[in-house]
């Protein structure tokens, strides 16, 4: 695909839903522009979200398309990807926020004793943690964090924080209660890229590998595997005498290497997000996932016996086995899954009245750490240790509970922490102030360190919708028709998505949730971190034109800034000056300046004018930004938004605080959505997006369109 560039087609595409634009012109001028719409009028909602991501994301696609073929230097490959996240980052179609982590924190498990990776599920796999029945000290904290910096890799960090954490007093115990927030909407693993639903899921299997406590991957259901020396194949050897339970903990059967089979045909026949994961990694998926055949036979993925399991690759893929602890490589039980009405290819139909597979808890098998027996929505999730584990003798938590908090006491994850209904709590401004004063925050408190899960603050360039689409009641727009039609145009104006993005104060939104003193730590200011990946070797590359060379051990964010300031775009993703001349992306505000916002705003004011969209003070652009009430800490998030932008735009910029009256209804005008049309804000600040793999592509592909493209819903298309 071949994407085009022309600004008379953006201002079409920008009216392309409007009926009756005010744009403070004479009649003859809006027949004009009508004209343009008509043209565009009659097309379906797929090609006009063509139209607007061609417009909107052409240049970004085009190279990062290229950047994907470069398949055999992989430096080079990493510094393509960046220029292309660097023309994505220049649509401001999206606001990089903010880390997980990166506030303070108080916690009875040990530091390090969770399975340890950037990407994928495995993060949230919680049997190895070590809970301690009293909060862990701070000054204990930084010997283990140490102590783990010294053993990673060796295998002796878990057994040495056991030992050290008993010689030093402590008490372990074999539950681990947390908070939670949103329930799971699936219990299918294969059918869902929701983190609230993956997160809860991948207590209940294994992987053919698992990321360790100190990042290494070792055997789980995979005993080992070989590589052909081609690298397209990769053959795995099935450990013999796991099995498969029910929820009662009965055995369903045991697991094989078909189940891996029958899990990965039940992915791409779901499509719940996954699918574009394997799109052009695995042998014929791409033409299974679009149709081209329906025969399964096709698709690179094999049973060669009941232990040996065989994927076949396009390509050689240096990232592959990265990919192997995400649940779109999860295996599922054929037998169990047909049992609950579960069929595969054409007929797979997951709103029959016989299909209840992924329903709830009682309606999916087990292999891995844990059984869920209590699942009560917006209450408890209870995860017990599963008695036919292959290694629950290798488990330490043998109960996880999840305690649902639904966020309208900003205090109450501390006071549950303290009172040890809870095992840790982080500290937002009124638990910190409770802390101090309790004189456990001095005694307990340390900082969380930050991961490579991205958030984002996103504009939506196509907004179709002005009510939550499960409750027209919910969340509702206080705009005018004449508000919403300007809204759209000035939204596909490239200077004003610029300028808003320019005038949001990330810190003082943070600081809300983390505090004041902490409000910069975790601010990101990228999608891709800006150290996810560095060069290997000396790469040449071009930026505009000219050849520009990068030498080994060049962070990706480097790159990214070399090609925003070849184009003179007012940010910084990175800064070889910060943290103390060492260079980052993260930790400061590379984004928010009212003086650059003010610039871009009044370049937006001239091209708009001449399209005959007159923004000025009686009429200024009235944006949605929605925000859960029930919660002071996202209450007073969303106002220091309000506030920022409205003060570096001189009021030219206003933010209209849309109501929702509990997360649940927060979730529904954005999170919970499955297309772009669906997506009831201006602008949202709800979502993220982890990394998958160890590559950059698992970031940078959620921005593909044709539904490809996970996140790319988020602005309103697709």
């Amino acid at each position: 695909m071949k994407l085009s560039k022309s600004i008379a087609l953006l201002l079409a595409a920008a009216m392309l839903t409007s009926t009756a634009v005010s744009c403070g012109k004479k009649q003859n001028e809006e027949v004009k522009h009508n004209t343009a719409l008509d043209d565009l009028s009659n097309l379906s909602y797929d090609e006009k979200s063509q139209r607007f991501y061609e417009n909107t994301l052409g240049d970004f696609y085009n190279l990062y398309m290229a950047a994907k073929a470069e398949t055999e230097n992989i430096s080079k490959r990493y510094a393509m990807m960046a220029i292309a996240e660097a023309k994505l980052m220049e649509t401001a179609v999206m606001i990089p926020t903010n880390s997980n982590g990166g506030n303070y924190a108080i916690s009875r498990v040990a530091p390090y004793t969770v399975d340890y990776a950037l990407w994928g599920n495995d993060n949230d796999r919680f049997h190895q943690a070590l809970v301690c029945t009293e909060p862990i000290t701070s000054d204990v904290r930084q010997e283990m964090k140490a102590k783990w910096t010294e053993l990673k890799g060796t295998g002796d960090y878990e057994a040495w924080a056991k030992d050290y954490l008993v010689k030093k007093g402590y008490t372990l115990k074999d539950s681990y209660s947390i908070a939670y927030a949103s329930d799971p909407q699936t219990w299918d693993a294969l059918a869902t890229s929701r983190a609230a639903d993956s997160e809860a899921i991948v207590n209940t299997f294994d992987s053919l590998l698992e990321y360790d406590v100190e990042g290494v991957q070792q055997p789980a259901l995979a005993e080992s595997y070989t590589v052909s020396d081609d690298g397209l194949t990769y053959t795995f050897k099935i450990r013999q005498g796991a099995v498969w339970v029910d929820s009662q903990g009965r055995k369903v059967a045991d697991v094989k290497a078909d189940d891996f089979v029958a899990g990965f045909q039940h992915m791409l026949d779901a499509q719940g997000g996954l699918e574009y994961l394997v799109d052009g990694v695995i042998v014929g998926a791409s033409d299974y996932i679009n149709g081209a055949t329906t025969d399964f036979s096709k698709v690179g993925v094999k049973a060669v016996d009941d232990y040996t399991l065989e994927y076949t690759l396009e390509a050689p893929c240096t990232y592959f086995v990265t990919m192997l602890g995400y649940n779109c490589f999860a295996p599922m039980s054929r037998s169990y899954y047909t049992s609950k009405g579960g069929q595969f290819g054409t007929k797979y139909d997951a709103s029959a009245a016989t299909y209840t597979y992924g329903k709830d808890p009682n309606s999916i098998a087990y292999c891995g750490p844990y059984v869920v027996t209590n699942s009560t929505a917006k209450n408890t999730i209870v995860f017990k240790a599963n008695d036919s584990y292959w290694n629950k003798n290798n488990i330490n938590v043998k109960t996880l509970t999840w305690l649902f908090n639904d966020g309208s006491d900003a205090t109450k994850a501390y006071n549950d922490m303290k009172a040890g209904v809870l095992d840790g709590s982080g500290l937002n401004s009124s638990a910190l102030e409770l802390a101090k004063n309790d004189g456990y925050f001095e005694k307990y408190g340390y900082t969380s360190a930050t991961d490579a899960t991205s958030f984002m603050i996103f504009l939506n360039v196509n907004r179709q919708t002005f009510a939550n689409i499960n409750d027209d009641t919910k969340v509702v727009s206080a705009q005018t028709e004449e508000q919403r039609n300007n809204t759209y145009i000035a939204m596909n104006n490239i200077h004003f998505r610029r300028a808003l993005s320019m005038s949001v104060d990330r810190a003082a939104w943070l600081a809300q949730k983390v505090g004041e003193e902490l409000k910069l730590v975790s601010l990101r200011n990228s999608y891709t971190p800006w150290n996810f990946v560095y060069l290997d070797e000396e790469v040449t590359v071009e930026i505009n034109g000219k050849n520009k060379k990068f030498k080994a051990g060049t962070p990706y964010g480097e790159i990214m800034q070399a090609q925003i300031d070849a184009d003179n775009v007012n940010l910084t993703v990175y800064d070889p000056k910060a943290d103390n001349g060492n260079g980052s992306g993260d930790g400061y505000d590379g984004w928010y300046d009212p003086e650059n916002a003010m610039g871009e705003l009044n370049v937006a004011i001239k091209q708009l004018a001449e399209a005959g969209l007159v923004i000025d003070a009686s009429n200024p652009i009235v944006i949605d930004f929605p925000y859960p009430s029930n919660s002071e800490t996202f209450t007073n998030s969303a106002n220091a938004v309000k506030q920022s932008v409205e003060a570096a735009t001189n009021g030219l910029i206003q933010i209209n605080l849309t109501e929702a009256k509990d997360y649940n209804e927060w979730y529904w005008a954005g999170y919970f959505t499955d297309y772009g049309h669906e997506a009831n804000y201006d602008i949202y600040d709800l979502s993220g997006w982890g990394p998958d793999f160890g590559d950059p592509s698992t970031y940078l592909d959620t921005y593909l369109p044709d539904y490809a493209g996970y996140m790319i819903k988020c602005i309103g298309i697709y």
